[in-house]
């Protein structure tokens, strides 16, 4: 019994986040004057298993970002728990923090911004060697970065080139080599696609695909496409303005959403059908402050089956089915899904 308790467990997630809070205090507008405040993660919790691929999906200033570098402890959170392979990292020093840097990377949205211009291809991926493995020859650098130029489909002569003499798709690839030459177990890959065009997009998406099989990598893809975010992920985590409203195994997400959100989302996302119609539905309104959020749930301005009661009490995050969360209290809605 045992032996079958243990083959049967679940494995213990890469990285697990409780309760995530981050708030940004805005400068007073008179001296005397209180100092609003920017509630741009609002209580998030999630995790990424060993090997999983978690899309994190939202509109543009929802807190996807700030998720992915909390999680990295780019920026520090106020409050909540973060755990790398089963380790509290959330107050570690930097000091401390410095053995664990190697196996977590970050894959930057800008292929072009996040390049130095002044600097070769060989010297921007071999700048982690540099940080991290100090001791290894000039020669043993070279090597590897010549290694993770060719992991990620390009000649290891590039090099000696400079980031203006490629395209952004292959600026985007030696982001994702300098990534992982470290060999890391856990990728934050924030909106890594969203900069290029949709033909590159599909190249960078299969590259990743195939690279998180080939090294067993767990990724935290972010990205507001919830069509690429379908190709790759096997879950797929909802935010709007900054709270999880949705959560579930990828396919069933699509399939059959269980929040308005969410619902508005997919219908937004392009048919791979041309023939096929699919009802669009439009939100009304831009969405809320973060300084300000509606009382209750905060989808409840733009949502189209919004009752008195939602304004009442925030809904709980709870599972409605087995792996499969939402926030939203009208259970008996029946939403229509991508396909």
């Amino acid at each position: 019994m045992a032996e079958v308790d243990r083959i049967t467990k679940a494995p213990d997630p890469i990285v697990s986040v409780e309760a995530l809070h981050l708030h940004f205090a805005l400068p007073r507008r008179s001296p005397f004057g209180s100092r609003a405040t920017v509630k741009a993660v609002d209580g998030v919790s999630f995790s990424v298993l060993p090997g999983e691929v978690l899309g994190l999906v939202g509109e543009s200033g929802s807190g996807k970002t700030t998720v992915g570098r909390a999680v990295l402890r780019l920026i520090e959170a106020n409050s909540g728990v973060i755990r790398f392979r089963g380790r509290d990292i959330t107050h570690l020093s930097r000091r401390a923090l410095r053995p664990i840097r190697p196996d977590m990377q970050l894959i930057f949205q800008d292929p072009f911004a996040s390049l130095n211009p002044r600097m070769t291809i060989g010297r921007i991926v071999a700048t982690p060697l540099l940080i991290h493995r100090p001791t290894l020859t000039r020669g043993e650098r070279r090597e590897l970065v010549a290694a993770a130029l060719r992991m990620v489909g390009l000649a290891a002569n590039f090099a000696d080139r400079y980031p203006h003499e490629f395209s952004g798709g292959q600026r985007q690839r030696v982001g994702i080599a300098r990534a992982l030459i470290l060999r890391p177990g856990f990728l934050v890959a924030d909106e890594p696609v969203s900069a290029l065009d949709v033909s590159v997009q599909a190249q960078v998406v299969n590259l990743l695909r195939e690279l998180r099989a080939e090294l067993g990598l767990s990724i935290l893809f972010i990205a507001h496409d919830l069509a690429v975010v379908g190709r790759i992920s096997d879950r797929v985590a909802v935010m709007y303005l900054g709270t999880l409203v949705e959560m579930a195994p990828a396919e069933e997400l699509f399939r059959s959403p269980r929040h308005p959100y969410t619902e508005a989302l997919l219908s937004a996302a392009p048919a791979p059908d041309p023939d096929r119609k699919r009802a669009r539905i439009v939100l009304a309104g831009d969405p809320p402050s973060a300084l300000n959020p509606p009382s209750g749930c905060r989808f409840r301005t733009r949502c189209r089956y919004a009752e008195a009661a939602c304004a009442a009490e925030a809904p709980s995050f709870r599972e409605v089915s087995a792996g499969h969360f939402s926030a939203c209290r009208r259970d008996e809605l029946v939403l229509q899904g991508a396909e």
